[in-house]
């Protein structure tokens, strides 16, 4: 099994804050880093270690033992000085995934220029969506339609593969509904150059699941929580 990923939170602003808590929910094992004293003791208890720390100061961000992050969130909002220098040392710290905030175009521009990831520019709600997609390996999107229900875009686990709606029995043993399918196919044309067609439709009973199919699922944010010891 692969082991859990652990998660760096840079900033502890309102969306930073929303980050860590849903992710720490969910069980995940979060960092979470700011230099303000008081937003750390709020924050202390809840994720698996705070740091106190000016996360633009390159020694002291480099001495703080966070090499085993594997997704580093930049959710510095107010100081775009900050949230730049500590992208650029994430970076050069070999951090794999970062994902940075962005408050407006140029910033934006700024942070993929440096070697981030992703960038976003969302407020508390997206930072719930995001908290959810990251959370859960394979997923590609987490659309909430309400309180408590979500659409997922996720990747065809392996396990699905060559196997078919009535046989995994999604809706009895986890209270979800995959409601369409994106599948590619790539054909070669009559001049011998590959052709490449998606289509999207609703899957029936006995339809088969092929590698690289897209699912698009309907449940429960708890009844989705469950993919995550299905999607590896």
């Amino acid at each position: 099994m692969d082991k859990e990923k652990i998660f760096g939170v840079f900033g502890l602003g309102a969306f930073g804050m929303e980050i860590c808590r849903v992710l720490a929910e969910k069980g995940a094992e979060v960092v979470a880093v700011d230099k303000d004293q008081q937003t750390i003791e709020k924050i202390k208890n809840i994720v698996t270690q705070a740091v106190l720390m000016d996360s633009a100061d390159e020694e002291a961000l480099k001495n703080a033992g966070l090499q085993d992050v594997d997704v580093a969130i930049v959710a510095i909002g107010d100081n775009i000085d900050a949230s730049i220098l500590t992208t650029i040392i994430l970076k050069n710290m070999g951090v794999p995934y970062i994902i940075a905030r962005a408050v407006s175009n140029i910033h934006a521009q700024v942070l993929k220029q440096i070697g981030a990831t992703e960038v976003i520019n969302i407020q508390i709600e997206q930072g719930r969506r995001l908290a959810n997609r990251v959370s859960l390996h394979g997923v590609m999107d987490v659309i909430p339609i309400s309180d408590n229900q979500l659409l997922v875009e996720v990747r065809v686990p392996s396990d699905f593969v060559g196997r078919s709606l009535s046989d995994l029995d999604l809706r009895k043993k986890l209270n979800i509904n995959i409601i369409s399918v994106k599948r590619t196919k790539t054909e070669i044309d009559d001049m011998g150059n590959p052709r490449r067609e998606e289509s999207v439709f609703s899957p029936k009973p006995m339809d088969i699941f092929n590698v690289n199919d897209i699912l698009v699922i309907l449940g429960e944010q708890g009844d989705i929580d469950k993919l995550k010891e299905i999607i590896k």
